[in-house]
């Protein structure tokens, strides 16, 4: 049941990527032969005003066949003889209406549980923070330079950057006024695992630093910690008391790790890490809000997501990230379908909205992506066209398939790679 779901979420994201394509070529005039779901050979089909609508056998991507596309075709509905502006927008529509997708389930989510502002919650006494005048209640507006919107482009921040032993540059808003603050972190060196978890109640790990010997482990956000060394531990106050009593020194410990109902024990090593604390806890749970705040946090969700997405490239071209961390449609499901089955105990509601919840990911996701200027990606053929409105004549096309098929041919290499990836976590 879980596949089926994972897969009927990737399939409406496909689809309406295709829908984009699909209707900017009819309202341009473009003869579509095909309009189909799915890769591979057809299951079902039908014909209907020159166009073939298709089911196919791999429910994974979809495809808006148009004559002309990918040949040199100049007849009167191709794709090729229509207008430079026409392809353009034909081309730009797949992403286009995967950002619509994406904002239109944003405003489902926000209006039934809201959106998380980035509240200070607590704010460690006699810290530098503290010092500097920050109080529990604040709203942060700025960290580091970085514009804050909502207590998840904080949480961002802190994993993918983390905190050095520096000067922290904040904003934050009081009673409508903004606040400039600037403040020593603290820092200390001691061995650790590289991951937060809740503070009371059931301990979920709700962050793992990159690198950690957490990381290394396999934990991922979302496990619970259920054993240490052989102990039980039933809560966040359980683990609290057993790491005062046995405090971390380098030697190796084991945890059970339950994921999906299932406990498994992993060893891990811990790390003499600088650790560099903020002062201050922030809030990323949710509350209700207006509908013009709905409009606004849907928008905001969306660019959350868009700039997630950017930056994870960035960082992944600067080596940060390595293609091995890389996840195709195979691991994006085995997530999606884990996900749902944790939801399920939480009923109907929460599975709603965690769905929806990674509709808007990777509908998101994929707009960014197939904007990349990358041959046979939207945004590659966006690159030749937008060189052709200039230039006002168009690229030899013989020169601009082979571009193309390469870029295509490059792609399913990388497919093919990470989906081995994806099997092999599995």
């Amino acid at each position: 049941m879980k596949i089926l779901i994972a897969l009927l979420v990737f399939s409406v994201i496909v689809l309406f990527h295709e829908l984009g394509h699909f209707l900017l070529a009819k309202r341009n005039g473009i003869a579509v032969t095909e309009f189909s779901l799915g890769m591979g050979p057809r299951l079902l089909s039908t014909e209907k005003g020159g166009t073939r609508y298709s089911l196919k056998l791999f429910p994974i991507g979809g495809s808006c066949m148009m004559v002309g596309e990918d040949e040199d075709d100049d007849s009167e509905r191709s794709f090729n003889n229509a207008s430079v502006w026409a392809r353009i927008s034909v081309v730009a529509a797949g992403p286009i209406f995967n950002f619509i997708l994406a904002f239109v389930f944003a405003m489902i989510i926000t209006s039934v549980v809201g959106y998380d502002p980035a509240r200070v919650l607590q704010v460690t006494e006699g810290s530098p923070a503290a010092q500097a005048g920050l109080k529990e209640g604040d709203i942060i507006k700025e960290f580091q330079g970085r514009h804050i919107s909502i207590g998840r482009d904080l949480d961002s921040y802190m994993t993918l950057h983390g905190l050095k032993d520096e000067e922290i540059s904040l904003t934050y808003e009081r009673d409508g006024k903004k606040h400039d603050i600037q403040f020593q972190a603290n820092s200390e060196s001691r061995y650790m695992l590289g991951f937060t978890y809740l503070s009371e109640g059931i301990p979920e790990i709700t962050q793992v630093m990159l690198n950690s010997a957490m990381t290394k482990a396999g934990v991922m956000p979302g496990d619970i910690i259920r054993e240490i060394n052989g102990t039980a531990v039933a809560d966040s106050q359980e683990i609290q008391a057993y790491l005062q009593e046995h405090p971390l020194d380098g030697t190796e410990i084991t945890l059970g790790i339950e994921r999906d109902g299932k406990v498994e024990t992993i060893s891990a090593i811990p790390q003499m890490t600088k650790h560099v604390d903020s002062g201050f806890i922030y809030n990323i749970y949710r509350e209700k809000t207006n509908f013009l705040g709905v409009m606004k946090y849907s928008a905001v969700e969306v660019r959350y997501w868009v700039s997630t997405t950017v930056e994870s490239l960035m960082m992944l071209i600067k080596g940060q990230f390595s293609v091995n961390d890389l996840s195709g449609p195979v691991g994006i499901i085995d997530v999606i379908g884990d996900s749902y089955e944790e939801a399920k105990s939480e009923g109907a509601m929460m599975v709603w909205m965690q769905m929806l919840y990674w509709a808007i990911l990777l509908s998101a996701n994929l707009g960014v992506m197939n904007l990349l200027p990358i041959p046979a990606l939207d945004g590659g053929r966006l690159v030749f066209l937008l060189i052709e409105s200039v230039r006002k004549k168009r690229l030899n096309p013989n020169v601009e398939g082979m571009i193309h098929f390469a870029g295509f041919v490059l792609l399913m290499m990388l497919m093919v790679f990470v989906m081995f990836n994806d099997f092999r976590r599995l």
